[in-house]
């Protein structure tokens, strides 16, 4: 009988029809060959738009940096590239097709998104990177995990691979769980990552193997980093600086620090809070 309201509010939620789907003659999304189109769009929540015609054109294998305040719309922004909502104006479209025509299956597994919050499952390390491919061998997995800088702990491990990373990733420190996430995604192989402050959690010994186990992934690929740290969008192709939605800036670095804006203002905080903040003892990584 305690068991009761759970069960009935789990079928519930198993029942309910997804309000994405796809429409009759959808297309499979092979890869991305000329770039992802951002056109136009505008979204809200139901109450004040969170985006408002944003345009923004991205061609195949670009880095492209989005930042911007707290509430400017940066995630929402990510959100609609996986299709979690469909855009209230406009259109998001890889090689010409809307996402509305691309089966979502296929979208979804054309990405891997590395978040601040590294999610693991309760099992072996080993399963937990093989989440990204079920068909991978285990040469594969270590490849990857070798790329991601997951073999520098592993070796410390009892069991390898095979130790169990308990409840949720809980038996590793915040670097580790990053790095085996990420060591996910490059298993994966897919055509776009997005990263979304991969590396904002983190101390300056872990975000070093975290910024280097991403850059192994991004060759080839077209990339989406939202973040604020400078270390890790100053090399992005090109950086889109959002503010209430809307796009206020948009060039590389050096572009957008060369004239008066919000990028410039952000970075110089930035620089400011990291000269008054005082060194931190070294975590674990």
């Amino acid at each position: 009988m305690e068991a009761a309201p759970s069960a009935e509010r789990f079928f519930e939620l198993m029942d309910t029809e997804p309000d994405i789907a796809d429409v009759p003659g959808a297309v499979r999304l092979e890869g991305v060959r000329e770039g992802i189109t951002i056109s136009g769009v505008s979204f809200s929540y139901g109450r004040e738009p969170v985006l408002q015609d944003v345009s923004l054109d991205v061609r195949a294998g670009e880095v492209v940096a989005i930042v911007g305040p707290t509430g400017a719309g940066k995630t929402t922004l990510a959100d609609l590239l996986l299709r979690f909502h469909d855009p209230d104006a406009g259109s998001i479209a890889i090689d010409g097709v809307d996402l509305r025509q691309i089966r979502r299956s296929s979208l979804l597994g054309q990405i891997a998104v590395v978040t601040q919050e590294p999610f693991l499952f309760s099992g072996s390390i080993r399963d937990n990177l093989r989440y990204g491919r079920p068909d991978a061998s285990d040469a594969e997995i270590e490849a990857a995990a070798r790329a991601a800088h997951v073999d520098e702990f592993i070796e410390s491990l009892p069991d390898g691979y095979e130790t169990d990373d308990g409840d949720a990733g809980a038996m590793l420190s915040g670097g580790q769980r990053q790095r085996v996430t990420i060591g996910r995604a490059i298993l994966k192989d897919t055509a776009i990552l997005i990263f979304e402050e991969a590396t904002s959690a983190l101390d300056a010994k872990s975000e070093r193997y975290v910024h280097e186990a991403i850059e192994a992934l991004l060759s080839g690929r077209t990339v989406f980093i939202i973040d604020h740290r400078l270390s890790t969008i100053r090399n992005a192709d090109k950086i889109a600086v959002l503010k209430k939605g809307s796009i206020v800036g948009l060039g590389t670095h050096e572009e957008l620090m060369a004239e008066e804006g919000l990028y410039r203002e952000l970075m110089s905080i930035q620089s400011e809070e990291r000269e008054e903040t005082p060194p931190q003892r070294p975590g674990a990584s």
